[in-house]
């Protein structure tokens, strides 16, 4: 679990480097980076920074490339504008969040599109047999007349004993 101390620090990079990077590297390489996250060690030495690039994959190798060349440049920026006695090393690691929002994306558009096709078959289905095949009308028989009759005669002979 990060400490309070971990978070603050790495907010404040992340910060220093967002505001660095908009102003300009002068890297042709460079294309538009957002700075997502900062993961700072325990020992506060090493600073992993996470990033995304807008657009395809060459403009995020060429940016990766540019972000690289340029750690020396921003850790003594970073160092400049913080407080502590050793500056973290920085690490650039491309964020996989687009990909991994594009696939779940994908897959909730296929889980719709099946909803869709089940919902279709379901308005359109009928029932294998009967509509409810448990529920029947009851038919009377001539052993149900009997019983009834038989029922009949015995309320009738309670009747007379109670009166």
């Amino acid at each position: 679990m990060a400490s309070e101390r971990q978070a603050r620090l790495a907010d404040r990079i992340r910060v220093i480097l967002a505001e660095r990077i908009e102003r300009g590297l002068r890297d042709p390489r460079l294309g538009f980076v957002t700075i997502t996250d900062v993961k700072v060690t325990g020992d506060l030495q090493h600073a992993s920074v996470f990033f995304t690039v807008l657009g395809d994959a060459e403009e995020r190798a060429a940016s990766a490339e540019a972000l690289k060349s340029a750690t020396g440049m921003l850790r003594s920026e970073v160092g400049k504008q913080l407080n502590v006695r050793l500056t973290p090393s920085l690490e650039f690691i491309p964020d996989a969040i687009p990909e991994n929002a594009d696939h779940i994306a994908a897959l909730l558009r296929e889980a719709r599109e099946r909803d869709q096709a089940v919902a279709g078959l379901a308005a359109s289905a009928q029932y294998a047999g009967e509509a409810d095949p448990y529920v029947k009308p009851r038919e009377f028989d001539e052993l149900d007349e009997l019983d009834e009759a038989q029922a009949e005669a015995d309320l009738e002979g309670v009747e007379r004993t109670e009166g």
